[in-house]
C-alpha cells in the first residue's frame, strides 16, 4: 500500500525520502568508484571505508541540527539537552548538510590515516560523487513537502499542502522550490568538477577539487537562505548557515590559492 510519503509492507514502512537518500548514496558511490579507477586508486577502499564516512556523517548531520534547529520545527537546542533521547530520533527529521560534510570528512581522514592512503587525493575523487548524491537526495525534500522558500508566482513554483505550510504562510499555495535549486546546482557542480578533473587534472594539486566543492556548496547555501523561511539565526541579519557558508567560502578560497600557488598539480603522485 502506498501513501504520499512511502510504502507500507505489513509492519514495515519504507519512506520515499529514505529511498531518495539511498539512491543518492548509491549513485555517489558508483561515480566515486569510476573516479578512483580512473586515478589508479584501489576501489576496495571505497566499500571498506564507506561506514567510516557514513556513521560520522550521520552523527555530524544530527548534531548540526541539534545545535541549529530551524524555528519552524518548534524545537530548540535546550529542548534536546533536556530530552537527550530525542537527539537519536533522526526518523523525526533534522539533519544538517554541513555537519554531514564535516563528519564524513573526518571519517575519511581517519580511515585514510589507518590504511596509509593519500587522503587529499581520495577526497578529490569523492567530491563529484558527493555532489551527485546531493542532487538526487534533495528530491526527498520535495516528497516531504519541505525545503521550500518564499511564496512566488514563478512558473516553476511548487504547491505546498496546507498542513505543510509554515506558520504565517498558510494563505499562500505556491513557493520557491529550494530543493530543486540546490539539486540542479549540485548536479552542475558535479559535472564541473568532473570536467576540471579531466581537463586540468595535471595542473590541479591534491585537495583543489575538494576546496572547489566546498566553495560551490557554500555559495548556493548562502544565496538560498535569502529566500528560505525557516533558517536558524543568531540574532543578526544573516542566518547561521549564511555565516558558516561565508566562513567556509573564505577558508576554502584561501586554501585553494595557496595549494595552486605551490606549483604544478600532482594528482598522479
Amino acid at each position: 500500500m502506498f501513501d504520499a510519503f512511502g510504502i507500507h509492507l505489513g509492519p514495515l514502512y519504507i519512506r520515499f525520502y529514505a529511498l531518495c537518500l539511498i539512491g543518492g548514496m548509491l549513485a555517489g558511490l558508483w561515480l566515486t568508484a569510476r573516479q578512483a579507477k580512473a586515478h589508479g586508486l584501489d576501489t576496495e577502499h571505497i566499500w571498506n571505508g564507506f561506514l567510516w564516512a557514513l556513521i560520522p556523517g550521520l552523527i555530524g548531520a544530527r548534531l548540526y541540527h541539534v545545535l541549529t534547529p530551524s524555528p519552524a520545527s518548534g524545537l530548540t537546542t535546550q529542548y534536546y539537552l533536556e530530552n537527550p533521547l530525542q537527539i537519536l530520533a533522526i526518523w523525526n527529521g533534522g539533519l544538517g548538510i554541513y555537519g554531514a560534510i564535516l563528519g564524513g570528512a573526518l571519517g575519511i581522514v581517519l580511515y585514510g590515516l589507518r590504511h596509509k592512503q593519500p587522503i587529499l587525493r581520495w577526497l578529490d575523487v569523492i567530491v563529484p560523487g558527493m555532489a551527485l548524491g546531493q542532487a538526487i537526495g534533495r528530491w526527498g525534500n520535495f516528497i516531504n513537502q519541505e525545503l521550500y522558500g518564499a511564496p512566488t508566482d514563478l512558473p516553476w513554483a511548487i504547491t505546498i499542502r496546507p498542513e505543510n505550510r509554515l506558520p504565517g504562510y498558510t494563505e499562500f499555495e505556491r513557493f520557491h522550490p529550494l530543493f530543486l535549486y540546490e539539486s540542479l546546482w549540485s548536479l552542475g557542480a558535479c559535472l564541473l568538477l568532473l570536467y576540471l578533473d579531466r581537463r586540468f587534472g595535471n595542473r590541479l594539486r591534491p585537495g583543489a577539487l575538494l576546496t572547489l566543492y566546498v566553495m560551490s556548496y557554500a555559495a548556493i547555501r548562502f544565496l538560498l537562505d535569502f529566500v528560505r523561511l525557516d533558517s536558524h539565526t543568531l540574532g543578526g541579519s544573516l542566518t547561521t548557515a549564511q555565516i558558516v557558508s561565508l566562513s567556509a567560502l573564505g577558508i576554502a578560497g584561501i586554501i585553494l590559492f595557496f595549494l595552486q600557488r605551490g606549483g604544478k598539480g600532482t594528482q598522479s603522485a
